[in-house]
């Protein structure tokens, strides 16, 4: 992440993760941060070189479209994802400020 107001705003906010914990090596130094929220973790970071721009991350999830439903009616200015359904499930793309990708996804059994 390269903005942390940015990304509590798109992760917390939006797509309703918790911030679990938060790290630095000292004041005025990047910031790690764990997200959760239904059992998924993620871990974002300001410090250069820990991953590239452009990252893209499937997430197998339930209950997809009462979490449609939820992000749309945020009405989030940044990003309005839809629901799209392909060979191997029920699809929502949403895309974060800074160039990667989370596709959740209900599997189709």
């Amino acid at each position: 992440m390269f903005d942390e107001k940015k990304a509590r705003e798109f992760y917390c906010d939006f797509l309703g993760f918790d911030a679990v914990f938060e790290h630095r090596f000292s004041d005025g130094m990047p910031l790690y941060m764990g997200l959760e929220r239904a059992g998924l973790s993620l871990h974002l970071s300001e410090h250069h070189g820990d991953a590239s721009p452009g990252a893209n991350v499937f997430v197998a999830t339930e209950n997809i479209r009462e979490f449609h439903r939820e992000l749309a009616e945020k009405q989030y200015a940044y990003n309005r994802p839809g629901l799209e359904d392909l060979p191997w499930g029920l699809q929502l793309q949403v895309n974060d400020p800074f160039g990667n990708r989370i596709r959740f996804c209900e599997q189709v059994e």
